[in-house]
């Protein structure tokens, strides 16, 4: 018994000196926020709204009384449309919460876009209580960096450091203002480098596991050196609160849009005119590739820069103005960092063969492409090969395809309608082939042989794509 005792005590002592050597190698980030917090700020946003299609309460009585109730506090009584009649418009304000930080004394501040996106007015609290209206001096919502302004001087402001020299597994920390609650410090790992979200092709963002919530958005992201590494974004969630998957954007990445902004307002980005996807093993296997590098051009836009430079719906990028293209991600970010008007190689694998094109770059516009639209389903559907029903574009639908003979997806069924393709697509192409006609199409189609994996060019609202389908069996 004594031993046991004994043994017990010697574990016990043993396991805290472990305790406390473990802790000792964790980091510390109470330096980190002494420093640089008082440099994170809260953003805080009112919109005002106007109640334009306010409806009636059902049901109400319709006296008099009720009425000059419903008048005297501006509401619209039973029967009355706002805005008819003499009726009132009520009006009404929203209010939305984010974080900032000062990227200089005198008072430019960085967020993200979508923080301050259709502000009425925008409010800074700084870490000493102070208050200051904001002026919006710029905002891009593809890279979702936005640069403010407030009237002050001799402000402290963050130290910014290289996003590059991050490391998987490194220690990193946030600070903002998740659900209000202002200079809130969380803190975790780098889990990963150069994410590309979807819709969001031109920011290589870092994930991290750092708890970001409902508030944070738009604060830093630190190192434990204590410098700015990114811009807290975006995160993944299914509950609307931190699950662990946080999303910033590299801070050399948003001080270059924030340069652009506080010197033009405005972002000059480089623009092919191309849609493009990435490249799937069942791609790969349909262009005859030995693998999945590179950016497949799903759609080429007429008289684009890459129209006009000779690049083919089909081809797939390999490298652009030197750097090598691996996933499709890779390429929205290069061309929008090349200055509109420069002359660059394009190096594509087309049908097999490599081909390089001198392509020159444009301008990205802000415009969005028209997009077509399908029909009704056939009344008597009549399914092809793979299990679609198709009907030939009309001349006013050729329009909005620029002139293309697009095949309408009225229906489909099996292996088709699981590989992602339904009603209200057009088809575009087969592989490397523009659809010419019905005929034409199916002919195509009767020439693989069952098992053969094809590629259909489909175009599905405003965007074009790829999708792979196998030839079924025969039946």
């Amino acid at each position: 018994m004594k031993r046991s005792w004994i043994a017990a005590v010697v574990f016990s002592f043993i396991s805290v000196v472990q305790l406390n050597a473990h802790a000792k190698d964790l980091p510390d980030f109470t330096e980190l926020a002494e420093k640089q917090g008082p440099a994170v700020v809260n953003i805080s946003i009112t919109q005002n709204m106007r109640a334009e299609n306010a409806m009636p309460f059902p049901g109400m009585p319709g006296d008099e009384q009720m009425q000059e109730f419903f008048k005297r506090f501006g509401i619209p009584f039973p029967g009355q449309v706002p805005g008819q009649n003499g009726a009132p418009v009520p009006e009404y304000k929203t209010q939305s919460l984010g974080s900032g930080f000062i990227i200089s004394s005198d008072g430019y501040i960085l967020t993200n876009a979508h923080v301050v996106a259709e502000a009425d007015e925008v409010i800074v609290k700084l870490f000493d209580k102070r208050e200051f209206k904001a002026k919006i001096i710029g905002s891009d919502k593809r890279t979702d960096v936005a640069l403010v302004k407030i009237d002050a001087t001799g402000l402290p402001k963050v130290t910014t450091g290289d996003p590059n020299k991050l490391k998987v597994g490194e220690w990193v920390a946030a600070i903002g203002s998740p659900f209000g609650l202002e200079n809130t410090m969380t803190a975790g790992i780098v889990s990963a480098k150069g994410r590309a979200l979807p819709q969001e092709n031109f920011v290589p963002f870092i994930q991290t596991d750092v708890a970001i919530n409902p508030g944070n958005s738009g604060g830093p992201l630190f190192n434990l050196a204590g410098e700015v590494v990114g811009v807290n974004s975006q995160i993944y969630s299914r509950s609307g609160g931190s699950m662990g998957l946080s999303f910033s954007i590299p801070i050399d990445v948003a001080l270059d849009i924030s340069n652009q902004l506080k010197v033009s307002g405005k972002i000059n980005r480089g623009w092919l005119g191309i849609v493009i996807q990435e490249i799937s093993k069942d791609l790969a296997e349909s262009f005859g590739m030995k693998n999945t590098n590179g950016a497949l051009v799903a759609a080429v836009e007429k008289n684009g820069p890459a129209d006009k430079g000779g690049l083919e719906a089909g081809d797939v990028i390999i490298k652009f103005d030197g750097k090598p293209i691996v996933a499709s991600s890779d390429l929205p970010r290069a061309v929008g960092n090349t200055k509109p008007g420069k002359a660059a190689a394009v190096e594509v694998l087309r049908k097999g063969s490599d081909k390089t094109l001198n392509i020159t770059v444009g301008e990205m516009p802000t415009d969005s492409p028209e997009v077509a639209q399908g029909n009704k389903p056939s009344a008597k559907p009549e399914l092809n090969r793979i299990g679609l029903v198709l009907k030939e574009a009309t001349p006013q639908q050729k329009k909005k395809l620029n002139g293309k003979n697009g095949l309408i997806v009225m229906d489909a069924q099996g292996a088709v309608a699981q590989a992602g393709v339904r009603r209200g697509d057009v088809i575009l192409g087969l592989n490397n082939t523009e659809v010419q006609s019905l005929e034409q199409f199916n002919r195509q189609l009767a020439s693989f042989a069952a098992g053969k994996s094809v590629a259909l060019l489909v175009l599905r609202g405003e965007n074009t794509l790829y999708v792979p389908v196998k030839i079924p069996g025969a039946k």
